[in-house]
C-alpha cells in the first residue's frame, strides 16, 4: 500500500499543474481576443483606403483617357501634314529640278545626281499611287533626259581626257638599267583625278539607278582606241628616232626625272643588230648563190687565207653598193624587230594599267568581258604583225633564204619570256583571246624548226662544183656559214629548245658534204688540206662557243672524232712528201764501199737521187706555197713536222753522199743545204713569203 503522505503530495502537484495550465489558457485567450480586435481595426482601415482609391480612380481615369485621345489626335494631324508635305513635294520635283537637268551635269555633278535621285523617287511615287497623273509622264520624261545627259557627260569626259600614253613614259614603264636603284612602282595617270572621280560617280549611278550598260560599251571603245594609239605612237617613236647604231631608249632612265615616278627596272629586251645582220647577210648570200649553184658563191670565207683579203674587199664593196651610206634596209629591219619586241612588252604593261583603271569604273561582274573587248584591237594587231613576220619568214625559207629564221628567234624568245605576264593579264578573258599568243608561239616554233630542218638538208645537197671550191684549200663558205648560223642560234637555245637538236644533223650533213667536195680536187694533198682546214674550223668554232656542249649531248665523242679526222688529214697530206723523200731514203740506195771507186751506174744513180729530190722539193714548195692553212697553230705544227722529217732524211743522205765524188759539178746536184731545205718548207702556205 502507498503511504497516505505520498498520495497527498501527488495530488497537490497535479492540482498545481492544472492551475498553471488554466492560467496559460487564460493568457492565450486574452491574446487572441486582442489580435482579433487589431485585425478588425486593420481591415477597417484598409477598407477605408480602398474606398478612397476607387473614388480617386473614378475621378482620374476619364481625364487620362481624354488626354491620350488628344495626343493621338495631335500625332495624326502631324503625320497627315507631313504626308501632305511629302506628297506635295513630288508635285514640285519637276519644277524644282527641270532647270538643272536641262543645263546638264557639267561642273556640278553632285548637285545633278541629287536632282536625279529626287526625280527617280517622284517617278516611283506616281507609279505606285497615281499612275494616271500627268505628273508621272513629266517626271519620267525628265528622268530619261537626265539619264541621257549623264551618259553624254560620261562619253564627253572619256573622250576629252583620254589621251595616248607618250612613248617616253611607255619606255620608262618597260625599260630599266640593271645598275639602277629600285624605285617605287610606276603608275600611269590615264585620267586626271577629278575627272576620274566624276566618271566613277556617273558609272556607279548608271549601274545602280539607270539600269543601263551602254556606258560600258562607250568605255571600252574609247579606251581601246587609246591603247592602240599608244602602241602605234611607240612604233612611230622608234621609226623616227632610231639609227643604225642602236635603238631609242627613254631619257628618263638616265636623267631620272623627278616628276615621273619609275618602277623597279625590268631588263629591257636587247638585240645585237650587227651580229644578227652579219649572219643574215652571210646566210642570205650563201642561200642565193651557194645553193643555187651560181657563180660568186665563194665570196664569203670569214677566215685567213690567200683569197680572203680579196673576198672581204669584194663583200664590203658589194654591201656598200647595195645599201649605200645609210645602210637603210638592214637598219630598218633591225628596228622593226626591236620595235615589235618593245610593242609586245608595251601591250602587257599598258593592258595591266588599263585593267587597274577599269576595276574602278566597271562593275565587277562586267570587268572581264569589258576588258576582253577593250584589248581586242591592239592584241589582234600585235598578233597580226607576228603572223606577218612568220609569213615573211616562210616565204624566205621557200626561197632557201634561211637568214629569216634569225628574225624569228629573238621575237620567239621574248614572247616566251612574256607569256607568264600575258597569261596573268588575260586571266578571265575568253578562250579565243587567251589562245592567240600560244598560237603565235607555236607558229614561230614550227617555222623555226622547218627552217633548221631544211637548212640541214640543203647543206647535205650543196653542189660539188669546181668554181665553188676555194683554190687554196681554205675553209669553205658552206662550213663558215653553217657554223655561224648555229652560233647565232646559241643565243636562243632556251627558246629553240628541241629545235637545236638539229645541229647534230647539220654537222653530220656538213661533214658528208665536205668529204664529197674534197673529191673535186685532183691533188689528194690539197684535198687533205681542205678537209683539215674545215674540220679544224668546225672544232675550233665548237670549242670557242657553247656548241661543243650541245653537240656532246647527242654525240659524246664529237670532239675526239674531229681531232682524229684532223690528224688523219695531216697524215694524208704528209704522204704527198713521200715522192720527195723516197729518192733519198737509205733503203732505196745501194751500198758503197768506203774508198772504192764508183762505177758509172752508181754515179748516175746518185745524180738521179739528188735531181729527183731537188725537183720534187721545188715543185711541192711552189705548189703548196699557194695553199692556205688559216689556223696559225696548225700551220706551224704541219710545217714543223714536215720540216723535221725532210731535214733528217735529207741530212742523212747529204752526209753520206755529199763528199762522194759522183760528179765533176757537185753544185749542180747539191743545190740545197739542210737549213735551206728547212727554210723552203717554212714558206709553205704563205704566198707573201
Amino acid at each position: 500500500m502507498i503511504p497516505t503522505e505520498e498520495v497527498s503530495a501527488r495530488r497537490r502537484e497535479i492540482e498545481f499543474k492544472l492551475k498553471q495550465e488554466e492560467l496559460t489558457l487564460s493568457f492565450i485567450k486574452d491574446s487572441l481576443e486582442k489580435s482579433d480586435q487589431l485585425t478588425k481595426n486593420m481591415v477597417a482601415i484598409l477598407s477605408s483606403f480602398e474606398s478612397r482609391l476607387m473614388k480617386l480612380e473614378n475621378s482620374i481615369i476619364p481625364v487620362y483617357k481624354q488626354t491620350e485621345n488628344l495626343q493621338r489626335l495631335q500625332e495624326n494631324v502631324e503625320k497627315t501634314l507631313s504626308c501632305l508635305d511629302h506628297v506635295i513635294s513630288y508635285y514640285h520635283v519637276a519644277k524644282d529640278t527641270e532647270k538643272i537637268i536641262k543645263e546638264g551635269p557639267t561642273g556640278r555633278l553632285e548637285e545633278y545626281l541629287n536632282c536625279m535621285d529626287k526625280i527617280q523617287k517622284a517617278v516611283e511615287y506616281f507609279q505606285d499611287n497615281n499612275p494616271d497623273s500627268p505628273e508621272l509622264n513629266r517626271v519620267k520624261s525628265l528622268f530619261e533626259r537626265g539619264k541621257e545627259s549623264l551618259e553624254s557627260e560620261f562619253r564627253s569626259l572619256m573622250t576629252r581626257h583620254t589621251k595616248p600614253v607618250p612613248p617616253i613614259l611607255i619606255l620608262d614603264l618597260i625599260s630599266g638599267d640593271d645598275d639602277m636603284e629600285p624605285q617605287e612602282e610606276m603608275f600611269l595617270e590615264h585620267l586626271p583625278e577629278g575627272v576620274l572621280h566624276d566618271i566613277i560617280r556617273i558609272s556607279g549611278w548608271l549601274v545602280e539607278n539607270g539600269r543601263n550598260q551602254d556606258f560600258m560599251t562607250v568605255y571600252f571603245q574609247i579606251r581601246s582606241v587609246q591603247l592602240d594609239r599608244s602602241i602605234k605612237g611607240l612604233k612611230d617613236h622608234f621609226r623616227k628616232n632610231s639609227s643604225s647604231t642602236g635603238v631609242p631608249y627613254s631619257p628618263a632612265i638616265q636623267n631620272k626625272r623627278k616628276d615621273t615616278p619609275t618602277k623597279k627596272p625590268v631588263k629591257r629586251p636587247v638585240l645585237i643588230p650587227g651580229t644578227i645582220r652579219k649572219a643574215q647577210n652571210l646566210l642570205k648570200q650563201y642561200s642565193q648563190h651557194g645553193l643555187d649553184g651560181k657563180k660568186g658563191a665563194s665570196n664569203l670565207i670569214p677566215m685567213e687565207g690567200h683569197e680572203h683579203d680579196l673576198r672581204v674587199k669584194h663583200l664590203s664593196d658589194a654591201l656598200s653598193d647595195k645599201h649605200g651610206p645609210a645602210a637603210g634596209r638592214d637598219d630598218i629591219f633591225d628596228i622593226e624587230i626591236d620595235t615589235y619586241i618593245h610593242c609586245v612588252s608595251a601591250f602587257v604593261k599598258l593592258a595591266q594599267s588599263e585593267y587597274q583603271l577599269l576595276t574602278d569604273i566597271v562593275p565587277e561582274h562586267h570587268q572581264k568581258k569589258t576588258f576582253d573587248s577593250l584589248i581586242q584591237e591592239s592584241l589582234d594587231n600585235l598578233i597580226m604583225e607576228g603572223d606577218n613576220i612568220v609569213s615573211a619568214a616562210r616565204k624566205s625559207i621557200i626561197r632557201h633564204d634561211y637568214s629569216a629564221v634569225l628574225t624569228i628567234f629573238p621575237i620567239l624568245k621574248h614572247l616566251k619570256q612574256m607569256k607568264p605576264e600575258f597569261d596573268q593579264v588575260l586571266q578571265g578573258t575568253a578562250a579565243g583571246t587567251k589562245n592567240k599568243l600560244p598560237g603565235l608561239i607555236t607558229s614561230m616554233e614550227t617555222t623555226g624548226a622547218k627552217a633548221l630542218e631544211e637548212f640541214a638538208d640543203n647543206i647535205k645537197n650543196d653542189p660539188d662544183k669546181e668554181y665553188n671550191m676555194p683554190k687554196d684549200g681554205t675553209v669553205h663558205e658552206l662550213t663558215s656559214n653553217a657554223i655561224l648560223f648555229l652560233q647565232q642560234l646559241l643565243d636562243f637555245q632556251e627558246t629553240a629548245g628541241a629545235m637545236l637538236a638539229s645541229q647534230g644533223k647539220v654537222l653530220g650533213n656538213l661533214q658528208l658534204n665536205l668529204l664529197s667536195k674534197s673529191k673535186v680536187y685532183e691533188d689528194p694533198a690539197l684535198s687533205a688540206i681542205f678537209l683539215h682546214n674545215n674540220y679544224n674550223y668546225i672544232l675550233k668554232s665548237l670549242e670557242k662557243s657553247e656548241l661543243i656542249q650541245l653537240v656532246a649531248v647527242t654525240q659524246k665523242t664529237a670532239e675526239r672524232s674531229y681531232r682524229e679526222l684532223i690528224e688523219q688529214q695531216i697524215q694524208t697530206y704528209q704522204r704527198s712528201w713521200l715522192k720527195v723523200t723516197d729518192y733519198i731514203l737509205e733503203r732505196n740506195l745501194p751500198v758503197f764501199q768506203p774508198g772504192a771507186k764508183l762505177k758509172d751506174k752508181e754515179r748516175q744513180m746518185i745524180k738521179e737521187r739528188f735531181k729527183g729530190f731537188n725537183d720534187g722539193l721545188e715543185e711541192l714548195c711552189k705548189i703548196q706555197k699557194a695553199w692556205a692553212i688559216p689556223d696559225m697553230e696548225q700551220r706551224d705544227k704541219i710545217r714543223r713536222a714536215q720540216k723535221t722529217i725532210v731535214k733528217e732524211t735529207y741530212g742523212a743522205f747529204l752526209n753520206r753522199y755529199g763528199n762522194v765524188p759522183f760528179t765533176k759539178n757537185p753544185e749542180k746536184y747539191i743545190k740545197y743545204q739542210v737549213d735551206q731545205v728547212g727554210e723552203m718548207i717554212e714558206k709553205l702556205f704563205d704566198t707573201s713569203a
